[in-house]
């Protein structure tokens, strides 16, 4: 399928696995942890009653991170990618600090109806993304939430060609721009299945870039920083990343 060959092309490239055979069955493992993240996160909600959690998560965070964290001053950026099960895992992130996840709507709408009623009793809400990013992001962290966006998706020409992997792909800058305007810390996270329904949530950070004046140049190394914690995550556990969507869609 069209899909499998651009998760087969995207690990080669990535330099995960040269043997095309160890390729191939990374790809399959990988759709099949994503079926798994689909199945988990619309029965997430068992995860959440009482305190059933708290036994089946483990936190790798570095002391500054859980500072932040139990700060109820603090607003936080939280970048993160497709790799593990990143619903669930906003949504164990949400009991350490309310979370506001900027989200497309599911192209699905029965799909997007499940997830929404299976909503488990945790403080995250969903922002869409459309014109007023800026003014609304502003508000959140103001609010002294936590702000998460998805930094993995090929961002077309308006985006910033920066390396993954060795290979420039298109990468969004807004996450960049909103921590240089807002100065509030920015922490990559990812969250890993260890088990069924169970997960480690690790977090890398905080960065706290200073403005240079070269707007570009600011924006870029903030962009790279967050990468090498995608390729970081990626390296514990191949398998887990979503490979099948076009990370380097200039080169397909």
């Amino acid at each position: 399928s069209p899909r499998r060959r651009i998760a087969i092309n995207n690990i080669r490239r990535a330099g995960i696995a040269a043997d095309p055979r160890e390729a191939a069955r990374i790809a399959r493992s990988s759709f099949e942890q994503f079926a798994l993240t689909l199945v988990e996160s619309t029965r997430s909600d068992l995860l959440f009653r009482g305190e059933a959690w708290r036994e089946r998560v483990v936190f790798r965070f570095p002391p500054e991170v859980e500072a932040l964290l139990d700060d109820p001053r603090q607003g936080v950026i939280l970048g993160c990618g497709h790799y593990g099960n990143w619903e669930v895992g906003g949504q164990i992130m949400a009991l350490r600090k309310p979370l506001v996840a900027v989200s497309r709507p599911m192209s699905n709408p029965l799909t997007q109806e499940l997830f929404r009623s299976r909503q488990p009793p945790v403080p995250l809400r969903l922002t869409p993304k459309h014109g007023d990013d800026l003014l609304r992001f502003l508000g959140i962290l103001k609010n002294h939430e936590m702000l998460a966006l998805m930094m993995d998706q090929h961002s077309g020409p308006r985006g910033m060609a920066v390396p993954f992997f060795g290979t420039p792909a298109g990468t969004h800058t807004a996450i960049a721009l909103l921590h240089l305007v807002t100065r509030a810390p920015l922490i990559f996270g990812w969250c890993r299945r260890t088990g069924l329904m169970r997960y480690e949530l690790i977090a890398r950070g905080p960065l706290r870039h200073t403005p240079t004046g070269r707007k570009e140049e600011d924006v870029r190394a903030i962009l790279e920083w967050l990468n090498a914690g995608l390729e970081q995550a990626i390296r514990e556990a191949p398998e887990q990343y979503l490979w099948g969507h076009r990370r380097w869609k200039s080169l397909d």
